[in-house]
């Protein structure tokens, strides 16, 4: 869990600086990113979003993929959905001496305020964006401009997640599998 979230705050180079686990999933995270980005119904989804806000689209469908999934969550997942929240919160609090600076900052204001739980609603996409937007050092205003395109697109977007999230499931079941047999 801790891994696959250090994934958008580690730097670069990670080697000697995570337990071997911790940085497996690190790179797992890399590999998704990539996977993510050449994935064809992705790259069709990007294409609802207007110009100029494009250029901003991958975060807004990030963001938004989370909601869907959020949303359907029993479709993907036995464990509870609040259950895995706390679980992650949990192991985010233990972990805390492995946080980059930037993470452990924040951590205790994304368990206070429940940012993962705040996915099930698209009013939580839209704080989410807001806040993200306020980190930009320019252009953020067409990051929440993008929020319009999300809500006129939103049951396309939603349905290429559904064909989309199943093959990046099977993806990351691959890669563990083969760095298990690897190391086997």
């Amino acid at each position: 869990m801790i891994g696959a979230l250090l994934g958008d705050f580690a730097k670069a180079d990670i080697s000697g600086k995570y337990p071997h686990e911790v940085a497996q999933e690190i790179m797992l995270h890399r590999q998704i990113d990539r996977y993510t980005d050449s994935h064809p119904v992705v790259k069709s989804a990007l294409l609802l979003f207007a110009e100029p806000r494009r250029r901003y689209a991958g975060i807004l469908l990030d963001v938004f993929y989370d909601h869907v999934l959020a949303q359907r969550w029993a479709s993907y997942s036995t464990t509870q959905r609040q259950a895995f929240i706390e679980r992650f919160y949990q192991a985010l609090s233990a972990h805390e001496a492995i946080l980059p600076d930037k993470l452990r900052d924040i951590m205790p204001m994304m368990i206070e305020q429940d940012w993962l739980g705040r996915y099930h609603d698209l009013a939580g996409v839209e704080w989410a964006i807001q806040r993200i937007s306020q980190r930009l050092t320019r252009n953020g205003h067409l990051l929440r401009e993008g929020l319009e395109d999300l809500r006129a697109n939103y049951v396309a977007l939603a349905d290429g997640f559904d064909v989309f999230f199943p093959q990046l499931m099977a993806f990351v079941d691959d890669r563990r599998a083969s760095v298990q047999d690897a190391h086997s």
